[in-house]
């Protein structure tokens, strides 16, 4: 089909053609990057971690006297371990996405300027085993390891001299180095490295999607006025069953306290939940620039269509075929919606380098835009369809009589 026709005949409908263009415009560039910010969405949500999540629970005990930890704790953990359902059991100062027991500056040698926050738990002995940490290098802690907490810099430190960290922060620590057997310094308290364990999330929801979302370390702790949580390992399909019958033990055990459970799969869920609120946004959002194109589309191309009755039926009578009709229109659309494209990609290439530099947003890659202008010619011919087939239904003689 000749372009020439179709140029001369938007060049007589300057300002519709020019909306036309700006809204296909406006829409490939909100496209482009609502699709490329729900992808990177979507990815934190399938954060990995590596731990038994599906099969743990976390209770909260608070309002206990610290002066009887020593007995409570082992107390309450052999209660635990004998419920129905129950696979092991363990004391914990935090849990990866829940409330976080602090974070500390860590480093590869004493008074490091470019020293890097890291989640700290610790556990009591069959902290390991509940959680079911993966040892990738060195081993676990062995039974006299584990000591109590002391003062430090303000906060409790472990008073022992071990630690293991997780594979993201070895490698930021120490990178292409073996993390065994090397020192990490806390402030002014050292630790060897005698493990290294696939990555674990951090306690909280700010640090996900982040590159230090898995810089974590883990501590033996004896039972401490700090582990204020139990963790407990169940069978998934036990796990809520479980978890009322731990908090009922634990009542029952500690009348005075304040106690609250949850699975680890709702405590990640409730992390998550503003990460699945903005997807949605952004879903929403697509799908309303889509409309609003798709239906301006079909009412400038219907105004069209009654605008040029005449034209038609003219070329109807001259030998013109439906096909041919419906192609001009669609053609015709295909012309705008591509310097609507064009204009697109500036704005939304523009419109990622400025959220780039104020926002913290990747940068997008570029196969981003062909598939969203992809997206926007198929909608525009979709769109033009019903217009087009309703040109090529007049008939040569009623368009003619008309005149």
């Amino acid at each position: 089909m000749e372009i020439q026709p179709i140029l001369s005949a938007l060049r007589k409908h300057k300002i519709p053609a020019t909306l036309v263009v700006l809204e296909i415009a406006l829409a490939c560039a909100v496209l482009c990057n609502a699709i490329f910010m729900i992808g990177q969405r979507v990815g934190e949500l399938r954060m990995p971690n590596a731990i038994d999540q599906n099969g743990l629970v976390d209770i909260s005990v608070n309002g206990t006297d610290p002066r009887f930890v020593n007995a409570d704790i082992p107390r309450d953990l052999a209660a635990l371990q004998h419920i129905a359902g129950a696979i092991d059991a363990a004391a914990i100062t935090s849990v990866p996405f829940g409330k976080s027991f602090g974070t500390d500056s860590v480093s590869a040698k004493a008074n490091d300027p470019d020293a890097s926050g890291a989640s700290r738990y610790m556990f009591t002995r069959t902290g390991p085993r509940t959680l079911g940490l993966r040892l990738l290098e060195g081993r676990f802690f062995n039974e006299d390891e584990y000591a109590d907490s002391k003062l430090g810099d303000n906060i409790s430190v472990p008073s022992g001299h071990v630690v293991i960290v997780t594979q993201s922060l070895a490698k930021r620590l120490w990178p292409g180095q073996n993390a065994l057997g090397r020192e990490m310094w806390m402030g002014d308290h050292d630790y060897t490295v005698i493990g290294v364990v696939a990555n674990v999330a951090r306690p909280g929801g700010d640090v996900i999607g982040h590159d230090y979302a898995y810089y974590a370390t883990f501590f033996p702790l004896s039972p401490d006025p700090a582990l204020t949580d139990y963790l407990v390992r169940t069978t998934p399909g036990d796990r809520t069953r479980v978890l009322h019958a731990a908090i009922a033990k634990l009542h029952a055990l500690s009348p005075q306290a304040v106690i609250a459970g949850q699975t680890l799969t709702e405590i990640r869920d409730s992390a998550f939940a503003n990460i699945r609120s903005t997807v949605w946004m952004l879903v929403q959002v697509c799908l309303v620039m889509l409309a609003v194109t798709a239906f301006s589309i079909v009412g400038l191309s219907s105004f069209w269509v009654g605008q040029r009755r005449k034209q038609i039926g003219i070329r109807r009578a001259l030998g013109g075929t439906r096909a041919q009709i419906a192609q001009y229109f669609q053609t015709e659309n295909f012309l705008l919606s591509t310097a609507g494209v064009a204009v697109g990609m500036i704005l939304a290439y523009g419109a990622n380098l400025y959220l780039l530099a104020h926002y913290q947003l990747d940068h997008m890659p570029w196969y981003y835009l062909p598939a969203s202008a992809a997206v926007l010619w198929i909608l525009g011919q979709l769109a033009v369809l019903g217009p087009a087939l309703r040109a090529a239904a007049v008939p040569p003689v009623v368009a003619t009589r008309s005149t």
